[in-house]
């Protein structure tokens, strides 16, 4: 596939699964590049007969590109928009209200004729993908089942999936997002991927059994693990799981059969994944506006029955107090992938360290994958779909920082699970998410809060740390404060604090994470129990500047020092002899 295309390419469905389709005359975009360019280095470096049972591959994709948006957007009822007095849905309905280009719709009512699997609709933006503006998870995806019987209607739902990605582009997030990096909504093109989703069908739900994100460098290595021996994040069902900063396996592919890092089976269970997304094959009800219009959230219950967790599953046996891979006793289930990783039922790990190897030399620099894994009933034969390729921006600065400056009395707060490296200059401000009012009821008043501060700061050119608890970024507002990257972005430092009733691995997966990682921001997990961890007793003495139920901001009349060394994982922050 090419950048451009002078004519419009009539669909078959040979081209369709050879990923040979694009419509327009423009570029296809970051997200479809990497595709590309994945392929090639597949069919050039990649061995399968070194790791048989798993067939690598690009799901068949189709691009509608930068033109067809061009001409979309360009149409004067969607010129007129003043977006930055709309709301997302009222954006979204004016979308919806605008016809697509000629060639675009006959492209799609082909390619609906000739093909029945449930498709993808995925941005490819000439900005995604970047390796310092990546714009990970900015942009809508949307899943359609393409299962009802009438082709007009299965056209529809995919021209509804379009229009959705193309208005996301002016959506409140995304023009955050590249206000935030100093973009323009002019510096941004949009090319559409349409894709094959992989999975099996499962009753009512098509859903792979597994779906992972691996990086090549691990900015939390744990015990007896390297930074440089990557990390990898699995789930069950769609990757929406991960990238979403729920809950997932994670773990170091260089020691896949490593003990997990809790202190209990209580721990683990508490910690393993409890529901799954798929896309949903029944009739729902209609919600164009939505992105899970056809997905379901359900509980591993359902894939207990549908007969999957054979391959992802442990079990815990009471009786004997272990945790067993497979599911062949009675018991409690925990998602931690052991029959593939463990057992090695299936060489998945070698697969991702294999990839991981050959996209790292060929982009030249650490790099992110996504990707999904279905496995046939009968052949026991997997079908591993490569998603997405980015790179990854890793500093390799020298900080000067010695150990006897965490014994400072000066310190506020240290880390030894960082990600970021260098010293930060000119930061007066903190604000932080008040210990004693935390309660994962109040985390979304916690992210409103946030984000007008956010913007307020931003406007007075003040940097700021930021303090809070659990996951930042999160769609599951009981693993922490669920809000986009482009809603804090003037800060300079984010801190995420474990509390005793919230105690998670450090997210590395999530769309979230790679925007932070991608823009310079550091990034610094501390554990509760840590010490010498946040020095809480003097932050909450310092007056504040501004105050709600939930929040403070307090301003420091010097600024403070703050240094990450990436190469030891270690960081601190200390705010002056005068003051501690």
């Amino acid at each position: 596939m090419s950048g451009t295309n002078e004519d419009t390419q009539e669909f078959n469905r040979i081209a369709f699964d050879s990923g040979a389709l694009h419509v327009g005359t423009g570029e296809i975009g970051g997200k479809a590049q990497g595709l590309v360019f994945f392929a090639t280095m597949l069919e050039a470096e990649y061995d399968p007969a070194q790791l048989p049972g798993i067939d690598v591959t690009v799901p068949p994709f189709a691009v509608l590109t930068t033109s067809v948006f061009d001409a979309f957007i360009g149409q004067t009822s969607l010129q007129g928009l003043d977006v930055d007095t709309l709301t997302d849905h009222e954006v979204a309905e004016a979308f919806q209200a605008a016809p697509l280009p000629a060639d675009a719709m006959a492209f799609l009512a082909s390619l609906i004729a000739e093909v029945r699997v449930p498709l993808a609709v995925r941005s490819s933006s000439l900005l995604e993908d970047a390796i310092f503006h990546p714009l990970a998870g900015v942009y809508e995806t949307k899943m359609v089942p393409n299962n009802q019987p009438e082709t007009e209607v299965r056209l529809r739902k995919m021209v509804e999936a379009v229009r959705l990605i193309y208005a996301s582009t002016r959506f409140k997030q995304a023009r955050d997002y590249l206000r935030a990096v100093g973009k323009d909504l002019a510096d941004e093109k949009m090319a559409l991927i349409i894709q094959e989703v992989v999975g099996s069908t499962r009753g009512s739900r098509f859903y792979p059994h597994v779906s992972g994100v691996a990086r090549s460098h691990n900015f939390y290595p744990s015990v007896g693990a390297r930074s440089e021996d990557g990390v990898v994040s699995l789930a069950l069902g769609l990757g929406k799981t991960i990238v979403d900063g729920g809950v997932c396996w994670t773990y170091s592919p260089a020691r896949p059969q490593a003990p997990p890092p809790f202190a209990s089976v209580g721990d683990l269970m508490k910690s393993s994944q409890l529901r799954f997304w798929a896309v949903n094959l029944s009739p729902a009800g209609e919600d164009l506006f939505s992105e899970a219009e056809h997905l379901s959230f359900v509980d591993l219950d359902r894939a207990e029955e549908d007969g999957v967790l054979e391959l992802v599953a442990s079990t815990y046996v009471p009786a004997s107090d272990r945790v067993l891979p497979g599911t062949g006793p009675a018991g409690p289930r925990i998602l931690n992938f052991a029959p593939l990783l463990q057992l090695n039922l299936l060489p998945l790990n070698a697969v991702i360290r294999e990839l991981l190897a050959i996209c790292e030399r060929a982009a030249g620099a650490d790099v992110e994958i996504e990707f999904a894994m279905a496995v046939d009933a009968e052949t026991r034969r997997a079908r591993f779909g490569f998603l997405q390729l980015r790179p990854m921006h890793v500093s390799h600065e020298t900080v000067d920082l010695q150990a006897d400056e965490f014994d400072r009395p000066d310190l506020l707060l240290a880390s030894t699970h960082i990600m970021g490296n260098g010293s930060f200059e000119g930061v007066r401000d903190i604000v932080y998410v008040k210990r004693a009012e935390f309660q994962a009821r109040n985390t979304r008043r916690i992210g409103a809060e946030l984000e007008i501060l956010d913007r307020r700061l931003q406007e007075q050119g003040r940097p700021y740390v930021l303090i809070g608890f659990g996951r930042w970024g999160t769609s599951d507002p009981w693993l922490g404060v669920p809000l986009a990257w482009s809603a804090i972005a003037g800060a300079r430092i984010i801190v995420e604090s474990s509390l005793p009733n919230l105690a998670l691995d450090p997210s590395q997966g999530s769309h979230f994470f790679h925007n932070v990682m991608s823009t310079g921001v550091g990034y610094l997990a501390i554990q509760h129990h840590e010490t010498p961890g946040i020095n809480w007793d003097w932050l909450e003495h310092q007056p504040a500047v501004e105050e709600t139920g939930l929040i403070r901001h307090v301003t420091l009349a010097d600024p403070m020092v703050i240094k990450l060394d990436g190469q030891t994982g270690r960081a601190g922050i200390w705010i002056g002899n005068d003051r501690a």
